[in-house]
């Protein structure tokens, strides 16, 4: 059985729904350290032809707080029509606009303010969207020491949820031990994506940006055959 874990992501790159797409389950953390300036709460959209990036306001709270201990700041309400006018005016003459907002909007407005929650249900409407039927596991539900940390805590994981194939994404390649984790019954894969280049109105292609762009640009049915667009190493 095939098993991933992530973070939860704000709208992430089409490199994410592949790794969703490619295992049998999926642990998505929510009792894991908030991080400052990473994807969490952050991704990159289209702006006049160049990368501009969109951010979900966090509420000021401790720095060691996990996901989901953490919210969405007060100005939210304010932010989030900010959020929505700047993808509107970017890509409002994109070739699959109406069906990309209409999905967006629906995110945005999930009205539960925990940082975990709100991602989660923007994770689960791609999916739907997307037809991933991959089961998703939510990481504090796993019986398992939650003390544990990096490769122990994973290896842990998987043993718990019945996997012998871990796929991480390529990100991770230099963080764990191929050998380690044989000697623990588990095959340790890397999931690379290939360059998916699309046109982006008439710009030049900036690669690797959140989902949104992907959407806008290209129609459902092409994206599905693009999450199997990657090499596993």
């Amino acid at each position: 059985m095939k098993l991933a874990i992530m973070q939860p992501y704000f709208f992430p790159y089409i490199g994410y729904f592949q790794l969703l797409n490619a295992v049998d389950k999926f642990v998505i953390y929510d009792n894991i350290q908030y991080t400052k300036k990473g994807w969490i709460n952050r991704n990159r959209i289209l702006v006049n032809g160049l990368d501009h990036f969109i951010t979900l306001p966090i509420k000021k709270d401790s720095d060691y707080l996990n996901v989901n201990d953490r919210f969405l700041a007060d100005s939210w309400e304010v932010d989030r029509k900010k959020i929505l006018n700047r993808v509107r005016e970017s890509y409002r003459q994109a070739p699959f606009f109406d069906e990309t907002y209409e999905l967006i909007n629906q995110c945005l407005n999930y009205d539960d303010k925990n940082l975990f929650k709100f991602l989660l249900y923007s994770v689960q409407n791609l999916m739907d969207y997307f037809n991933i039927k991959t089961e998703l596991v939510i990481s504090s539900e796993v019986s398992i020491n939650h003390q544990l940390k990096g490769p122990e805590k994973v290896m842990a994981i998987c043993k718990n949820e019945g996997a012998d194939i871990y796929i991480n994404s390529i990100g991770g390649f230099s963080l764990y031990d191929r050998q380690t984790f044989n000697e623990n019954g588990l095959n340790l894969q890397f999931l690379e994506s290939n360059n998916m280049v699309y046109q982006q109105f008439k710009n030049q292609f900036i690669p690797w940006l959140s989902i949104i762009d992907v959407m806008m640009f290209n129609s459902k049915e092409e994206i599905t055959m693009s999450l199997n667009n990657y090499k596993i190493i």
